[in-house]
């Protein structure tokens, strides 16, 4: 639907079109009050604002000479016809439009002039009570300007008004949408530290609890077999124990991704990829959180190897994807795929562990036509 302001440029484009010939209908109703000269000079008139209309229509004259020419043509018509000024009329309704503000008023007073004149019987006034009327209709007309005048000022500053609150609005709700975009990536951000804050505690308590119970007892053991009876047996149960101690020292350590310790992700997931599978990485690579590449680590490994140990996939495709806020990991494969809901241990593990950093985890497959897994994770540098 078209605004007011809309329509109003429509009228003064077309509205001249309705009202030229509306005039000229009405005054050929009272014709006989011309002469044969006055008709033929009326004619001319008409022809030059008709040809003045399609000029301005086809905007191939500017708005001052357009009006000033437009308000001179229907004076001179209105004198040899009072019913012209209805042509006239229009100089109420656009001086302001095409006019600055000192001129329109006095483009609106001759407009006044002339609506008055028409109004009294046509110019020159052909009595004094003609004239007396003239006065009268003159003095009502430059009213109505006026009082037409501060109304549409008026009218014209509560719209400026109403512009510069409806500006101020759109400025505060896009502040307002920075606000809560910034507000969600803290959010996002808070949660992985939260999260890394608990994970960083168990860690150090399993650690500890391997340390002081399995450890310690395996070194206890291996202190009372070597103060035994040396027999084959003895020194069988010795290495074994030393082989656990090692396992479990190695445990230990393994408690955090050991291939993120000096390597970025792209870095880490070309080792565990190895030859047979097509890596990609995709927009700058940036060092995220991390709590967030250990994450997107430990679901590479368990996606490539169920990719490998359950679907016998020939081809496997992994693409890393950095973007604006976010990291998405894609690992494809052509394997035998499955049915049903992706509700298996691994797959539950890998998107509970999305889950934890503020991520979510997809997995799409069918039969015979392989899986992909999309994990996606807020982008988080580190700090």
């Amino acid at each position: 639907m078209p605004t007011i302001q809309e329509q109003w440029e429509r009228f003064y484009r077309w509205g001249p079109f309705a009202l030229l010939p509306l005039a000229t209908f009405l005054a050929l109703l009272i014709r006989e009050i011309m002469s044969v000269a006055e008709e033929r000079a009326a004619a001319a008139l008409l022809v030059t604002a008709l040809a003045l209309q399609i000029l301005h229509a086809g905007r191939k004259i500017p708005g001052p000479v357009y009006f000033w020419t437009r308000t001179a043509l229907a004076f001179a018509m209105s004198w040899l016809n009072p019913f012209f000024s209805v042509y006239a009329v229009l100089g109420y309704f656009d001086s302001q439009h095409f006019l600055t503000r000192r001129w329109a008023m006095t483009g609106a007073f001759v407009t006044a002039v002339t609506m008055a004149g028409a109004q009294s019987g046509g110019l020159p006034p052909a009595s004094p009570g003609q004239a007396a009327g003239f006065g009268g209709l003159l003095v009502l007309n430059t009213g109505l300007i006026l009082v037409f005048g501060a109304l549409s000022d008026r009218e014209a500053e509560r719209t400026r008004v109403q512009a510069e609150t409806i500006a101020e609005l759109e400025r505060t709700n896009t502040r307002l949408e920075q606000a809560l975009a910034e507000n969600a990536g803290l959010q996002a951000q808070l949660l992985v530290q939260a999260r890394e804050a608990g994970v960083s505690d168990e860690r150090r308590r399993l650690a500890a609890e391997i340390h002081d119970t399995i450890a310690q007892g395996l070194t206890g053991i291996i202190t009372q077999l070597q103060a035994a009876e040396d027999s084959e047996h003895v020194r069988r149960a010795t290495g074994l124990a030393r082989e656990s101690l090692r396992e479990a020292r190695r445990s230990v350590r393994a408690l955090a991704p050991t291939h993120l310790e000096d390597d970025t992700l792209p870095e880490a997931l070309k080792k565990i990829t190895g030859d047979g599978v097509d890596l990609t990485v995709t927009g700058t690579v940036e060092p995220l959180h991390g709590e967030l590449e250990a994450t997107l680590l430990r679901i590479a490994q368990e996606a490539l190897a169920n990719a490998t140990r359950h679907a016998h996939a020939d081809r496997i495709g992994v693409t890393l994807s950095y973007m604006d806020d976010e990291v998405t990991l894609d690992v494809r494969d052509d394997g035998r795929g499955f049915t049903g809901p992706s509700s298996g241990f691994g797959l539950t593990g890998m998107r509970e562990r999305a889950e934890r950093v503020a991520g979510s985890l997809e997995v799409e497959s069918e039969p015979g036509r392989g899986t992909a897994v999309s994990a996606r994770v807020p982008l988080i540098r580190h700090a």
